[in-house]
């Protein structure tokens, strides 16, 4: 047995590919919900809610590493946030537990480098990216005040391992009509990562982190692709090819009044017009190759089972 992790968020598909990469990888892996239902299989139920530091401590006992896979909708990142991140290092300090954190690439503002290192500095430009810069510095500042390890591993625009991203929401929303939505130019290169990957390499972390700072930013590079090669990808795993039609991001606009969501979408939207590529040089010097599953093959696991296959 590795040891055990407690993954926060086990109910979100980021916190249910973490929870199945830990177990692959031999851990005991313990899945703390607001209602200790939504374990994954193998996985041993926890109730735990972020917004409660005490419920937290309890669910970290005898965790060696922790894995926060908290997410919120855009409109609540404003209040809660950070609020949910100084519990989960309350409820650490003094355990000895590592901690492992998803990052993205919005602390890096607009416009961004084309090639984001690890020692790329952060420049915000929007609040989400604001926060994110926030909360990071908040685990800095614990890694260096009371010794409570960070690793943070920042990666491109999360696909697979179940609906909730760009990929399902807005690249494939009308495959059925035979139609994929770009949210940009369909020439710029994005970074993305393959959810099954990514949590792959979490799961690798613990073994190298004694060879780290308290605090570490890694870059996991994931796949650099066009919407271009996105669509490519999409129609060899269908078996036909798609007519491309822009996201109608004036209807979005329009809908910003009485729409929060919408409203912080709409702040994104230079990620998609902005070459962007992570650079993962100093996480393959500690653990060698990354997890990476070609492009074209992650793309068809992504889509699933499909009524739209050649084969079907």
């Amino acid at each position: 047995m590795a040891g055990t992790v407690l993954i926060l968020g086990a109910a979100g598909r980021v916190g249910a590919a973490a929870a199945q990469a830990f177990l692959v990888a031999g851990f005991r892996v313990k899945a703390a919900t607001r209602d200790g239902r939504a374990a994954p299989s193998g996985a041993e139920p926890v109730v735990a809610d972020a917004m409660n530091a005490d419920q937290l401590r309890a669910a970290l006992a005898g965790a060696d590493v922790v894995f926060n896979g908290l997410n919120l909708p855009y409109p609540a990142w404003k209040t809660t946030a950070m609020p949910m991140a100084r519990n989960v290092m309350a409820a650490m300090r003094g355990s000895g537990a590592l901690h492992l954190f998803p990052g993205n690439v919005y602390n890096f503002g607009s416009p961004m480098p084309p090639l984001l290192r690890e020692d790329t500095p952060t420049s915000p430009t929007t609040v989400k990216g604001r926060i994110r810069v926030e909360v990071e510095a908040l685990f800095r500042a614990e890694a260096e005040t009371n010794g409570t390890r960070t690793i943070v591993l920042r990666a491109g625009d999360f696909y697979g391992g179940g609906p909730g991203s760009w990929f399902d929401l807005v690249l494939t929303s009308r495959l059925k009509r035979g139609v994929f939505v770009a949210p940009g130019a369909m020439d710029v290169p994005h970074a993305w990562a393959y959810l099954p990957d990514l949590a792959a390499m979490f799961a690798r972390l613990p073994t190298v982190a004694d060879r780290l700072e308290p605090f570490e930013t890694l870059h996991y590079a994931g796949h650099t692709a066009t919407l271009a090669q996105m669509k490519t990808g999409i129609e060899l795993a269908i078996g036909r090819q798609l007519k491309a039609n822009q996201l109608p991001w004036w209807a979005l606009r329009l809908t910003t009044p009485f729409s929060a969501m919408n409203r912080e979408v709409l702040e994104m939207r230079y990620l998609w017009n902005e070459e962007h590529q992570l650079v993962s040089g100093r996480l393959e010097q500690l653990v060698g190759p990354t997890p990476q599953t070609a492009l074209d093959d992650a793309i068809a696991l992504a889509l699933g089972p499909s009524p739209m296959r050649a084969a079907a």
